[in-house]
């Protein structure tokens, strides 16, 4: 292989992330071989359980493109990000970058240099971490007691989301269209997949919804869910 994509933090969908003898052992196969590995990370500053674990950068820092960005921890809408790439490769990446749209508009890139200057970004994702930390919780115990026990969860550290495995026979668009009518939403299995024949899983998102909205939320889709066995 000429490259490798990773998100090794939360990622999206499942909420997962690579454990250290996993960096370490990726780090360890592509040691020496010149293949290029991005490291996508748009989570991994919200971590609000365990511990951190090395970068690939760290890991392997010649061999490593680090994306970061904005939009998870600051303003959603501004779509802004950065790149930490060994030198000759950053050259490069800056014409390509200047060959697609010059730059990325100069006025979110002012707002967010204002705000980096004139607040403390570290004490906003600190925050962050405790409000998702307590959502994530909330959600968890939630699932615990209003999903049936043949539902299956990961159990996340950090990021927005958590992935869920439900009862055979339950189609997770099917269940959809039954949750929406009682106001509750999530995101089908299927579209993460390259085949798309997972069907019954979902991807639930605690990030948005304060504790008590949680709460409400899952007790109707622990019923949808229930509802769903019923007829399968």
């Amino acid at each position: 292989p000429k490259l490798l994509y990773a998100v090794p933090n939360f990622q999206n969908p499942s909420g997962v992330s690579y454990s250290e003898q996993n960096r370490r052992e990726v780090a360890e196969i592509l040691s020496g071989t010149g293949v290029l590995l991005v490291e996508d990370d748009p989570y991994g500053e919200l971590r609000f359980a365990g511990h951190d674990k090395p970068s690939f950068k760290t890991l392997l820092p010649d061999n490593t493109v680090l994306l970061g960005t904005f939009s998870k921890t600051l303003v959603p809408g501004f779509r802004l990000g950065w790149i930490v790439a060994p030198p000759a490769l950053m050259r490069k990446l800056i014409t390509a970058k200047q060959a697609t749209d010059l730059h990325t508009t100069h006025f979110t890139q002012s707002i967010v240099c204002r705000y980096v200057r004139d607040n403390d970004p570290d004490e906003h994702i600190r925050l962050l971490r405790d409000v998702y930390g307590r959502q994530c919780r909330a959600m968890q115990e939630a699932i615990r007691r209003h999903f049936p026990a043949e539902v299956t969860c990961t159990q996340p550290e950090g990021g927005m989301f958590l992935w869920a495995e439900l009862p055979d026979g339950v189609a997770a668009i099917d269940l959809f269209e039954r949750a929406v009518q009682d106001k509750v939403v999530f995101v089908p299995g299927d579209p993460f997949y390259v085949r798309g024949n997972r069907h019954s899983t979902m991807r639930l998102n605690f990030s948005c919804s304060d504790v008590d909205t949680i709460e409400v939320g899952i007790e109707r889709l622990g019923k949808a869910i229930r509802d769903s066995v019923l007829v399968a």
